[in-house]
């Protein structure tokens, strides 16, 4: 008898622990942003999109409009930026709240978008302000404000330097 109610039990477990770990995953993914969009600086890309812990948003090149095309082992490294179907997202500092929507995604989410745009977090970035991914097999980059990859680093000037002004005339000469 005893071992026929452990025959039982284990699947009945295994099935348990699967769903808390799919649990568990869509709360990470989700993280307790509440969908939030705003900005960070970064030093080396200027202004870009972080959400509101200040983890990095990134784009996808073959991503369109209102399409998410990541998925599998994509989907492994490159988080959905999710939200319950229900939220709305916000836009925080520096972002424009007419540029933040969202698409529908499978069992009540919704991915917070961007100027049309699907975005991302990457699970490289150990830490808020990470841009590790940014570049990524030429597919994966960072956001700007109005919505734009970033593909380039911000030009930086060359610092200035001032030379005093010298003047001669012919009695310095002679």
């Amino acid at each position: 008898m005893r071992s026929r109610m452990i025959r039982w039990l284990l699947p009945l477990a295994v099935v348990a622990a699967a769903g808390a770990a799919t649990a568990m995953a869509m709360s990470a993914s989700l993280g307790t942003t509440g969908g939030t969009v705003k900005t960070a600086t970064t030093r080396k890309y200027g202004v870009v999109l972080v959400n509101a812990k200040g983890w990095t948003l990134y784009r996808y090149t073959p991503d369109r409009k209102g399409v998410n095309t990541c998925t599998g082992t994509c989907a492994k490294y490159w988080t959905a930026y999710l939200i319950k179907a229900t939220s709305k997202p916000t836009a925080g500092t520096g972002a424009t709240a007419s540029l933040i929507g969202t698409i529908k995604r499978p069992h009540g989410m919704a991915q917070v978008t961007y100027a049309g745009f699907p975005l991302y977090t990457y699970t490289g970035d150990r830490k808020a302000g990470d841009i590790s991914g940014q570049g990524f097999q030429h597919t994966w980059y960072l956001v700007n404000p109005r919505g734009a990859m970033v593909t380039h680093t911000v030009a930086t000037k060359p610092p200035t330097t001032t030379t005093p002004a010298t003047t001669t005339t012919k009695k310095a000469w002679g």
